[in-house]
């Protein structure tokens, strides 16, 4: 529990519960006292956090609005696929609901959900099974709830249409408010109180077809996908603990900054760093570089890439991007723009 603590997640599902706690009366200072994130932060799509500090915010959440039955229902609400980045991309432009769910399940630590899923396959049927044990006990209903709510109403928006789930089985006890899951799924068959919590579909409609499907456009972002994942894959050690701080500092920290903020001596630094099998000046580059492509993903200019990476013109940023990718930012930005727009017609 203690290493998937400490893996990295996007922010993008903590800036999102915490715009859902501001409409429901919290501050912002409430809802990240004592999870290290800042305010700034919730407002940078490139910045990442660890599982451990979204499990806080979700506790703080939780205890200021009093939780009751039926609250992550309403937080699930405002997950839509653009709010996941090029996983959301991905699903947008996949070929079938279940291509869609597929790309879902691989880059699962890309997505809103910190629970595990998995598909199983019986004849005519699909059940999408869940898996809560990742999750402390204290916001495991809450996360049930957002995540179901979530995969309902990211389903309509991919396909403007219901796909009725043939059962649903939860692990909750039953709730007046719970006949909102039978509603969001097309469903009356709701079973509570079981061992698991999973849902049934037929296996012909998640063969239905998506209106924005385009192959070329899905193979870009799934590659996205995988390339990020084995970024986050690759921080471990020391190193990992360097490249979050670089993150945080935007990737602008000197060498000294980093090893006062790991309390050590640039000495140690350099010793630790080489007997992983790298140096302060690799890990700094990779993660800049790691910056800037997923800003200009992000849709960020050149110039505010630049900017916000510190350079001091943005021809030394073009400069230092073509060495890491071998093409202009410019390009890398407008190609992304370009495979995007393909996917909006």
């Amino acid at each position: 529990m203690t290493e998937e603590l400490g893996q990295l997640r996007s922010i993008t599902s903590t800036a999102l519960l915490a715009d859902f706690a501001l409409g429901r009366g919290l501050t912002l200072r409430s809802v990240l006292e004592g999870t290290g994130i800042r305010e700034v932060d919730l407002r940078d799509p490139s910045f990442e956090i660890t599982t451990g500090q979204e499990f806080s915010v979700m506790r703080n959440v939780v205890a200021g609005i009093d939780d009751e039955p039926g609250l992550g229902l309403l937080a699930g609400l405002l997950c839509h696929p653009p709010s996941m980045g090029v996983l959301g991309f991905a699903l947008m432009s996949s070929s079938t609901l279940r291509h869609a769910m597929d790309i879902a399940l691989r880059y699962a630590d890309l997505s809103f959900s910190a629970a595990r899923h998995r598909l199983e396959d019986h004849g005519s049927h699909v059940w999408v099974v869940r898996d809560d044990s990742p999750l402390p006990e204290d916001i495991r209903r809450f996360t049930l709830e957002r995540d179901l709510a979530a995969i309902a109403t990211i389903q309509q928006d991919l396909l403007p249409m219901r796909i009725p789930a043939v059962r649903v089985e939860l692990y909750v006890d039953p709730h007046p408010i719970y006949e909102m899951f039978g509603a969001v799924f097309g469903v009356e068959d709701v079973a509570f109180s079981m061992p698991q919590s999973r849902i049934s579909f037929q296996a012909s409609t998640l063969e239905t077809p998506l209106p924005q499907a385009n192959l070329s456009t899905a193979r870009f972002y799934e590659q996205q996908c995988a390339d990020l994942m084995e970024s986050r894959r690759s921080r471990s050690g020391l190193s990992g603990r360097v490249r979050q701080l670089l993150i945080r500092h935007g990737g602008s920290a000197d060498q000294s900054r980093i090893a006062a903020d790991l309390d050590v001596s640039v000495r140690t630094l350099r010793r630790r760093l080489a007997e992983e099998g790298t140096t302060f000046r690799e890990l700094s580059t990779e993660t800049v570089g790691m910056l800037a492509e997923e800003l200009l993903i992000a849709g960020l200019t050149v110039e505010q890439a630049a900017e916000r990476l510190g350079y001091s013109s943005v021809s030394a940023f073009a400069s230092a991007f073509r060495s890491w990718k071998g093409q202009s930012p410019g390009h890398f930005g407008r190609l992304h723009r370009g495979r995007a727009s393909v996917r909006a017609h």
